[in-house]
């Protein structure tokens, strides 16, 4: 054993973790059944494990994800003789025939992955349990993995894992059932978004961006836009082109020193042309149809940001008009949150901070951190630089991630440097 043949093997069979995992425990768990989706993992690592030592002995073969996809249905049709998981496998009706016909392609996968995807967000299963089931099941992250990126520890993951996997025992998906995917893709998007969400900006932990958990949240509704069982895709193709130029500008959003930076601070020219005409594309299957959600809106307000040529050439009077339609749709304090930079652009800043001031009367935004680091902001473009300091504070006490603390130090450290007199 060499130490090339070492290394190759290591790096091919993590690449193969990554990328086919998912694939291998959703056919497995579609001819086992979710009531023996811990078996269907059970196999996959020792699939995994079994190409790792052969690899590594006796040199990587000429196709390696032929021999990872063989050994993983051997190994399932071992399992099946078992009389345990025999017996339960011929009580099981409606199931596939585990013989011959067992097979890994595309379509097979494809199908296998959506009906995954649509257990793990069945109603039954918590939020937070439906995350965690698709980036570890459908993802291939492992639990140490989805705990640093959720700042939770392995402990509460495992936990979430397990009550997961229970409820969903009892799931049976039917993805030619009209009814399933018009009542499910809502929830199967929402989960998708809030992955998306998390790696664009991450709430806890010292993480600026996790690059990670947005890929795979765009190859995830990518599966969604493929597949023929989906008919109306229309919030498909919105949350794609959102995706797509939020991360167009990924190189532009971080300092040299790992800090965030504002959107009017961004050097545009880092922005990425060809993933905001992806984004663009998207965009244009979204205005053929009559259809107006959340996550089309959402594209149109990062489509204007993305085609400006400067922060102050951006439409923000669109921009407004937009979030006024998002919050006939979702009316919550968060929206009207992220409106008020467009409200401030169009009706200044003393309005803006009044409309936050109301905002805080009537709902509990107050607790939130960024509630008090806007109104911050809006106090120290209106010079009032001592109410600005004390919401910096205010911010900074409410703050959980380390990036966020350490901007809102600075920028406090900046305001003490300024003379007493211009406080007031």
């Amino acid at each position: 054993m060499s130490n090339s043949n070492l290394t190759q093997s290591q790096e091919l069979t993590t690449h193969f973790f990554r990328n086919e995992y998912g694939k291998l425990v959703a056919v497995i768990t579609g001819y086992l059944g979710t009531e023996n989706i811990e078996t269907a993992e059970d196999i996959v690592q020792e699939a995994l494990l079994k190409a790792t030592e052969h690899w590594e002995m006796r040199g990587i073969p000429e196709n390696p994800k032929a021999w990872l996809y063989t050994t993983a249905k051997n190994i399932t049709l071992n399992i099946l003789k078992r009389k345990k998981y025999q017996r339960e496998y011929t009580n099981t009706i409606q199931r596939p025939r585990l013989d011959e016909t067992f097979s890994f392609s595309e379509e097979i996968i494809e199908d296998s992955q959506l009906k995954m995807m649509f257990s793990c967000c069945h109603p039954s299963i918590a939020e937070n349990s439906q995350i965690a089931l698709i980036l570890k099941i459908l993802s291939g992250f492992s639990i140490a993995e989805i705990a640093n990126a959720f700042f939770s520890n392995e402990q509460t993951i495992n936990k979430r894992l397990v009550r997961g996997r229970k409820q969903m025992r009892n799931v049976v998906i039917d993805l030619k059932s009209k009814n399933v995917i018009e009542e499910r893709l809502d929830s199967v998007l929402k989960t998708i978004y809030l992955i998306f969400t998390e790696g664009y900006f991450p709430s806890h932990k010292n993480n600026v961006i996790r690059f990670d958990l947005c890929l795979e949240s765009i190859r995830l509704v990518k599966l969604l836009t493929e597949s023929i069982n989906i008919k109306n895709k229309t919030d498909c193709y919105a949350l794609l082109a959102l995706m797509y130029f939020n991360i167009s500008r990924f190189n532009s959003r971080v300092s040299l020193e790992g800090e965030i930076i504002d959107l009017k601070e961004q050097d545009r020219s880092k922005w990425d042309s060809q993933l905001i005409q992806s984004g663009t594309q998207y965009l244009d299957r979204i205005t053929q149809g009559n259809t107006i959600s959340k996550y089309s809106i959402l594209a149109t307000i990062s489509a204007n940001h993305c085609i400006s040529m400067s922060y102050e050439k951006t439409n923000w009077t669109e921009i407004l008009s937009l979030y006024d339609q998002l919050l006939l749709l979702e009316d919550s304090p968060i929206v009207h949150l992220n409106r008020i930079v467009a409200f401030s652009e169009v009706e200044g800043n003393k309005k803006a901070i009044e409309e936050l001031l109301q905002l805080e009367a009537r709902s509990d935004i107050a607790n939130y951190y960024l509630y008090h680091f806007t109104l911050a902001e809006l106090y120290k473009k209106c010079s009032q630089l001592k109410k600005a300091q004390q919401c910096y504070k205010q911010a900074l006490n409410l703050a959980s991630n380390d990036r966020d603390k350490e901007l809102l130090q600075k920028k406090i450290k900046k305001l003490v440097l300024i003379p007493p007199s211009q406080l007031s």
